[in-house]
C-alpha cells in the first residue's frame, strides 16, 4: 500500500470509500487488493488496515488491484499528484445502459495542493481531476473518459488566504490539471507495459 501521513489535520475532498467527501483529515491510504475482491464493507477493511499501520484520527482510503509498487509521482510548481494506473475497465462516462463484462482496472489518484481552498474550490477540483484524467485518456489512445471504480483524494492546506477557485485555468487548479495528466500519462504507459509482460510469460 501506499501510504501519506499529513503534517496535521489538513482539509481534504475525496470519493474514497473510507474518509469521503470533504472535511479534515490526517493521512491517506491507496492499498492493492486482489482482483477477486469482493467484500461489500470496503470502509470497514481500510479502517482495519489502517489500524494495523498504527494510523489514528480520521482518513482517507482507496483501493486498487493495480501493485502500489507502480506508482506514479508527478509535480507542477508545488502541486504534487500520485496516481495508480489500471485501464482494464476504461470506458466512456455516458455509455449506453447496457450489460458490460467486467475488467478490473482503477484509476486512483492522490492530490496535495498548498493552497487554501474554499469548499466550493474542492467541489471544482475534482471536476478539474476528471477533465485531466479524460485528456491523458484521449492522449493515451483509449476512448474512454475514465474507469467505473476511480476514486479521487485532493489534501488543501489549512492557512493561508482562501482559494476560491479550483477550476482548470485557476492558478492552482491548471497546476493541478497539468499534474494530473502527466501522472496519468506515465501510468497509463506503465500499465501498457505491464500488460505486455504478462502476455510474454
Amino acid at each position: 500500500m501506499a501510504v501519506w501521513r499529513l503534517p496535521g489535520t489538513l482539509p481534504t475532498i475525496s470519493s474514497g470509500p473510507l474518509g469521503g467527501g470533504i472535511g479534515r483529515r490526517s493521512w491517506v491510504i491507496n492499498a492493492t487488493v486482489p482482483m477477486s475482491y469482493n467484500r461489500d464493507d470496503p470502509d470497514t477493511h481500510l479502517t482495519e488496515i489502517a489500524g494495523d499501520i498504527g494510523l489514528t484520527g480520521d482518513g482517507v482510503g482507496l483501493l486498487t488491484g493495480v501493485d502500489t509498487g507502480l506508482l506514479v509521482e508527478a509535480c507542477d510548481e508545488g502541486v504534487t499528484v500520485w496516481a495508480t494506473v489500471g485501464l482494464g475497465n476504461a470506458g466512456l462516462a455516458a455509455a449506453p445502459a447496457e450489460p458490460i463484462a467486467y475488467r478490473a482496472g482503477t484509476i486512483n489518484v492522490v492530490a496535495r495542493v498548498p493552497a487554501a481552498w474554499t469548499d466550493a474550490a474542492l467541489v471544482n477540483a475534482v471536476a478539474t481531476v476528471a477533465e485531466a484524467k479524460a485528456q491523458a485518456l484521449r492522449d493515451l489512445g483509449y476512448a474512454a473518459t475514465g474507469t467505473s471504480t476511480d476514486a479521487t483524494c485532493v489534501i488543501a492546506d489549512a492557512d493561508g488566504p482562501a482559494e476560491p477557485y479550483g477550476g482548470p485555468r485557476s492558478r492552482w487548479g491548471s497546476r493541478l490539471a497539468r499534474a494530473v495528466h502527466e501522472a496519468l500519462l506515465e501510468g497509463g504507459r506503465r500499465f501498457s507495459a505491464e500488460q505486455v509482460a504478462w502476455s510474454d510469460r
